[in-house]
């Protein structure tokens, strides 16, 4: 088993991500052409149903998984390994099993009575054995994540992009004679497809981690008094698997871990799904058509989304790093090293959102031309564009608080956003006079209060602070990059479109990398982290 540094890991699932995220693209363009944009509304009204019921099963078991076994690993206790491993692989089987006998039992009675939509049928029955496969799936990565080797994530996570994508538009091109519902369907199918696929890298990488000889146990010392434990990490903590004179049955533990996260995540589930029904229902009250509706809801959540959501590639891989990291450092009380992986994983966050924020701002027209061929949806992408800086601190920060065992304010900050956009979505969709656009701005108030009230939140446990300084300096190198790719794309230099954009962007790109350097916000410190690339950078 290959153990990875903080940074190393996060890259890793960096590359991983930046590749499906390019990848899963391929879909987004080529699926609208082929179904339609009312047919991308369709496939996407399944997904708020499916994440709600994932996150009963993934929710907090993974996490739980990934934080108990990094600081088993940290004591070299394997048996203790073994026992959350497979307790996490029983309850998951369970959970999952019942869930999906329940959801194709109702599946019928949802779609005629919940849904605006009844052609979702279809997609719903192709995507019920997704619940067994990722639910099984997210136990391997939990235990992959806490050994901290984030290989076998990112291989599976390659692996299940590449087959959901072929599948994907093959089966909903040979299913779209059949009518609209069953094109959507297919897509779905091969969602299923790449799942499969993604779950087999898993298996193998089990079966050879296994053949591996156990670790020897480290060797422990009092060293207490150097440590200076951290009384606010310490107060309400669960002791560690360090403590294996204590008999808590691993199940019990297990749970205990398991249920506050995936609260918390339900909030946002639930939210999302609501999102989908309410979003519906107030186009519907605004005068605007069944078969419009469902178009608008498609774009929105198929189209725009995907492209805000890009950068998340790295908020992913931070957020996947970091809940073993911290969780490490919390169980020894190393509060010096809990504030550097923070500043580490919010810096980067920061520098790296930035750029996309750009583009996505000033190209909004050119990227929907180029993509989708849908130019009237353009606005969208504007309306979202400032708010993807706090998407993309998101992710750290609420990674930041369950693995300092805080999961219940993360709860309540993921409640309180949810309850304001629900409330937003009803009062303004449904106004003629804003529409989608209405749903839009709750959805930005929503972002923009929960970051904040998780950034409050890591203040107040762990006396964190980043320097603002740091956020005027990216906010001026965003500026003159702006101004620089405008400059690039008005000049018009080249006779196509997406030819002018990829030269702006990459003009855009290297002014802000200098920038970068010149201000002092990336050094060769950070450099020399890069694998591959960072020996050139060390002194």
């Amino acid at each position: 088993m290959t153990k990875q540094t903080f940074i190393k890991g996060a890259l890793i699932l960096l590359a991983a991500g930046v590749v499906n995220r390019i990848l899963a693209f391929v879909p987004r363009i080529a699926l609208p052409r082929i179904i339609g944009a009312e047919g991308v509304g369709i496939y996407q009204l399944g997904y708020p149903f499916l994440i709600v019921l994932l996150t009963f099963i993934t929710g907090g078991i993974p996490l739980a998984v990934a934080k108990w076994i990094a600081e088993a690993e940290s004591d070299g206790d394997a048996k203790r390994v073994k026992q959350i491993f497979r307790a996490a692989m029983a309850l998951t089987l369970m959970l999952s099993a019942v869930l999906t006998v329940l959801f194709v039992w109702l599946t019928p009675w949802i779609t005629e009575h919940l849904m605006t939509e009844p052609r979702v049928l279809q997609t719903f029955r192709m995507m019920s054995p997704l619940l067994i496969i990722i639910g099984i799936s997210s136990v391997y990565r939990g235990y992959f994540q806490g050994k901290q080797n984030m290989i076998p994530t990112a291989l599976s996570q390659t692996v299940e992009t590449i087959f959901r994508i072929v599948l994907a538009l093959l089966f909903a091109k040979w299913l779209l004679p059949y009518g609209l519902a069953w094109g959507a369907a297919g897509a779905m199918l091969g969602v299923v497809a790449g799942e499969l696929a993604g779950f087999a890298v898993l298996l193998l990488h089990y079966a050879s981690d296994r053949k591996k000889p156990p670790a020897a146990p480290k060797t422990v010392t009092d060293n207490s008094a150097q440590l200076d434990p951290f009384p606010a990490l310490k107060t309400n903590r669960p002791k560690t698997a360090a403590s294996s004179k204590e008999r808590v049955p691993v199940m019990r533990r297990l749970i205990s871990l398991s249920v506050p996260v995936t609260a918390s995540r339900m909030i946002g589930s639930f939210s999302y799904l609501l999102e989908s029904i309410f979003t519906a229902r107030a186009l519907l009250l605004a005068g605007i058509a069944t078969g419009a509706a469902t178009a608008q809801y498609g774009a929105l959540q198929g189209m725009i989304v995907p492209i805000l959501l890009l950068p998340t590639a790295l908020t992913y891989s931070l957020a996947v790093s970091l809940v073993p990291s911290l969780s490490e450092a919390a169980a020894k009380g190393d509060k010096a090293t809990i504030h550097k992986r923070l500043h580490q994983s919010m810096r980067l966050a920061l520098v790296t959102g930035a750029p996309f924020v750009v583009v996505m701002l000033l190209f909004a027209d050119p990227i929907c031309r180029i993509l989708y061929d849908h130019a009237e949806i353009a606005p969208m992408l504007k309306w979202m564009a400032p708010v993807g800086l706090f998407i993309y601190l998101q992710a750290p920060l609420q990674a930041a608080l369950q693995a300092l065992d805080k999961p219940s304010t993360a709860l309540m900050n993921t409640f309180i956003g949810a309850v304001v956009k629900l409330i937003l979505i009803m009062k303004l969709a449904s106004m003629p006079s804003l529409g989608i656009y209405g749903a839009l701005i709750a959805i930005n108030v929503n972002i923009v209060l929960v970051t904040a009230l998780h950034w409050f939140s890591v203040m107040r446990f762990v006396g964190f602070r980043m320097q603002w300084l740091d956020f005027l300096k990216v906010l001026t190198a965003m500026i003159i990059m702006g101004a620089a790719s405008l400059w690039v794309m008005n000049r018009e230099a080249l006779p196509k479109l997406w030819h002018n954009l990829i030269t702006a962007c990459i003009a855009g790109g290297i002014v802000y990398l200098i920038l970068m350097v010149v201000l002092r916000i990336v050094d060769r410190h950070d450099a020399a982290r890069i694998p591959l690339i960072g020996r050139w950078f060390r002194p």
